[in-house]
């Protein structure tokens, strides 16, 4: 029987948490499921873990090394689900996920995405600090023009028709290329939302986000783009916002540790650029203690 969901988990260098990963999906309670590995070049132990899992359900295909974006499509060549969902392999699923999340789009045949909401753990699957739990349903664009609240890849459950008509990932981006699919998405049909935790996201210092100078120079594509489109055409106005946010975020973003001289030049740099779209930030205490935190923490 032709499986439900697809689930495609893009994988280079991962055999620290790939089995882990997979088994968050090996565990869902929703069972009608594919999973599609694409090894994108991995030099480490991944390829022995992933083929030492024993399960009708798990497919590998390895491929030269050509990154996040191209993974995600090699796995979408492969899919036969009629929903697809991405996971990237250091990330966790609770178990309800895929349940939760396809029993809202059945409901809701006017919706073809379906997010839920994401704590973050380190490198070790410790609790580090909860998500933003956004709420946002129905026509979001506004809303996910401004920041990407779905927060990371492995989060959706989507009708895969509905990315067979918005077209697949921008292999050009070398990051934000989620926040990209998302925006084309939201520009053509509608989000729902399951009110829960049900990605664990981790952070670690090998982590796609944590290249901060590839975040803001993709992320400023993307936000070109969007903005550009016929969707934003009356949303001009929300442009500032959107620059704002993007700095806000990786202001502190660039403070995570570990820390160093670069780190903190380019935190404050950011922090500048912040106060330059939104200049009544300068009166918050929120920019003292950012500035403490850079030059004294």
């Amino acid at each position: 029987m032709k499986p439900t969901i697809s689930v495609i988990i893009p994988v280079y260098n991962g055999e620290k948490t790939i089995q882990e990963t997979i088994q968050s999906v090996l565990n869902q309670t929703f069972s009608s499921i594919e999973i599609i590995v694409i090894n994108d070049g991995s030099t480490d132990a991944t390829l022995n873990i992933i083929e030492s899992i024993d399960d009708p359900r798990l497919r590998v295909f390895s491929y030269p090394n050509a990154g996040l974006a191209a993974s995600r499509n090699r796995g979408l060549s492969h899919r036969v689900g009629q929903f697809v969902s991405f996971l990237d392999a250091d990330d966790l699923w609770t178990a309800d996920k895929l349940y939760s999340q396809l029993q809202l789009l059945e409901e809701n045949p006017d919706a073809a995405v379906v997010y839920s909401w994401t704590d973050y753990i380190d490198s070790d699957g410790r609790f580090l600090k909860a998500g933003r739990h956004t709420t946002v349903m129905g026509d979001v664009y506004q809303h996910l023009l401004i920041w990407n609240f779905l927060e990371n890849g492995s989060n959706p459950l989507i009708r895969y028709d509905a990315i067979r008509m918005v077209g697949n990932f921008d292999e050009t981006l070398k990051a934000a290329e989620d926040w990209d699919m998302w925006l084309r998405l939201a520009a053509c049909y509608k989000f729902s939302v399951v009110p829960k935790t049900q990605i664990l996201y981790r952070l670690s210092s090998n982590s796609m986000s944590s290249n901060i100078i590839a975040q803001e120079i993709e992320s400023l594509k993307v936000i070109e783009r969007a903005f550009s489109s016929q969707k934003a055409l009356s949303l001009q106005d929300l442009k500032n916002k959107t620059f704002a946010y993007l700095y806000k975020y990786l202001t502190f973003k660039s403070l995570e540790k570990p820390m160093n001289l670069h780190k903190r030049w380019t935190s404050f740099k950011f922090l500048c650029k912040y106060i330059k779209y939104n200049p009544s930030a300068i009166l918050q205490k929120l920019i003292l203690i950012t500035l403490f935190k850079i030059f004294f923490t």
